[in-house]
């Protein structure tokens, strides 16, 4: 509590912007990699081709929200297909939780968007501004002179064109892309394009240009769930506090020898995007991208002392660690029981999604019988069914299909088919086809005066052959 007549006690604290120091090592490379990978992957599928035939679009990666299909190079999934893409979630799902568990929040701090952006607009930042110093005394410059305003100018126009080009990316996977860049550029895209590009370029610049750390921190739910998926034996990024302490920079002093191998640089800490100290433990806001890693790493060659103060390691070694015995090989760390199991229900969600994948049928139907009124009596005493009909032709040119009904069943039920007298459903290439088909009784006949009969329909691609089955019912007067 304040004294009387002072300021009272601030419950918000602002925030302190996060100027990460430029490093070098075997980490920063590795994301550079990843950054560079991902990035490309973002920006070029959009424009990779596919010959489909002339029916189909010649974009490789598509979402087709128009005519609900997704197209992955020779991969279409059609709307009753979309447990293709529950299964790839939950395959999601299952790898975070075993990546989590085996190597902590690794997915955090090399693959996750926020982090893969993140980065790119420090980088540019960089370029601009300079390294880390030179950042930092520009952002403590009250003065707004010609040099601090070209700077955040040429800053900001270079972060508005990543953040335009990002919602660009964007868009392009739910239409043909060089269509609609000529459509962008000659104003006749669709309002729902640009009001699209706005929205993830306003998001892409606020997150990873403003917000930055804040968006893992205190949006983010993964820190907090994280906690469940790691134990002792997960390895993660750590300092070895029983090597570096204490700690100190004076070396020449009487009590050197008494002191550990951390010279308090805080090289560490100027590294890290999330602005924290990875000597004060595991923390919330820890990401494990590692760089501390390699800014220790670097001054330890520079001292003359050995590397891995801080690296990765599992707490269940420290004991080990702090005796100077072997640790644990680091593969026995990864399978164990956990991530074992995590892997087993990984591959059987994804084997199974290969296997639907490569037994699915090219012909697929639907059968919903009309059941007002359940039969129609006509003139001549014939007792009539109907039965409205999908056929989904999934190739690239037009099909004919002919309905049947399964021999043995019913000999004395026929098949017509509404307005087609050769019995032969025409279809268009990659598109979903109605029928309405009448299955009739004869009067007198024994299914027309039967209650209920099972009945099975036999729709054939009359070009390849290939057949597939319906169940269903033919209901009749039940005169006995």
């Amino acid at each position: 509590m304040s004294d009387k007549g002072s300021q009272p006690d601030q419950l918000y604290a602002a925030r302190e912007p996060v100027f990460p120091r430029k490093v070098y090592g075997n980490f920063r490379n590795l994301k550079w990699g990843i950054m560079i990978v991902t990035l490309g992957i973002y920006y070029l599928m959009p424009w990779i081709r596919w010959d489909r035939g002339p029916n189909l679009p010649d974009q490789a990666v598509l979402v087709d929200l128009a005519n609900r299909r997704f197209f992955f190079f020779w991969i279409e999934i059609w709307p009753h297909e979309f447990y293709f893409v529950a299964g790839l979630l939950i395959m999601a799902g299952l790898g975070l939780f075993l990546f989590t568990s085996a190597l902590g929040r690794v997915w955090c701090g090399y693959t996750c968007p926020q982090t893969v952006w993140t980065d790119l607009f420090i980088l540019v930042e960089r370029w601009i501004e300079g390294d880390r110093n030179a950042r930092l005394r520009l952002h403590r410059q009250e003065r707004m002179d010609a040099r601090k305003l070209r700077l955040r100018i040429t800053k900001y126009v270079a972060w508005a064109l990543i953040a335009v080009s990002t919602g660009g990316a964007w868009v392009f996977y739910f239409t043909d892309a060089p269509t609609l860049l000529r459509e962008l550029f000659t104003l006749s895209a669709h309002p729902a394009s640009y009001t699209s590009i706005g929205v993830l370029t306003a998001t892409t610049l606020i997150f990873g240009g403003f917000m930055r750390e804040q968006v893992c921190i205190y949006m983010c739910p993964w820190p907090r769930i994280q906690a469940a998926m790691m134990d002792p034996d997960t390895i993660t990024v750590g300092y070895r506090e029983w090597r570096g302490e204490p700690r100190g920079k004076h070396r020449k002093s009487a009590e050197a020898g008494e002191m550990g191998d951390c010279i308090d640089c805080m090289a560490c800490v100027n590294v890290c995007p999330m602005g924290i100290d990875i000597r004060d433990g595991q923390q919330l806001e820890c990401i494990t991208c590692a760089l501390c890693i390699d800014a220790c790493n670097d001054i330890m060659d520079k001292v003359g002392k050995p590397r891995g103060l801080i690296g990765y390691m599992a707490l269940s070694d420290e004991d080990h660690e702090r005796a100077g015995q072997p640790v644990r090989n680091v593969w026995k760390h990864v399978f164990r029981l956990r991530t074992m199991i995590y892997t087993a229900l990984w591959s059987a969600v994804g084997i199974g999604l290969v296997v639907a994948l490569f037994v699915r049928p090219d012909i697929s139907a639907t059968v919903h019988p009309i059941r007002q009124p359940l039969y129609v009596t006509l003139s001549d005493g014939t007792i009539r069914n109907t039965y409205d009909f999908g056929l989904r032709n999934k190739h690239g040119d037009e099909r004919h299909f002919r309905v049947t009904l399964a021999a043995g069943q019913a000999p004395d039920l026929q098949v017509a088919i509404e307005g087609i007298p050769d019995d032969q459903i025409p279809v268009p290439a990659d598109t979903t086809g109605k029928a309405r088909v009448y299955v009739l009784a004869p009067r007198g006949s024994t299914s027309a005066g039967a209650e209920r009969i099972p009945i099975r329909f036999w729709i054939e691609d009359l070009s390849s052959g290939e057949r597939v089955s319906k169940d269903s019912t033919f209901t009749g007067t039940g005169a006995r």
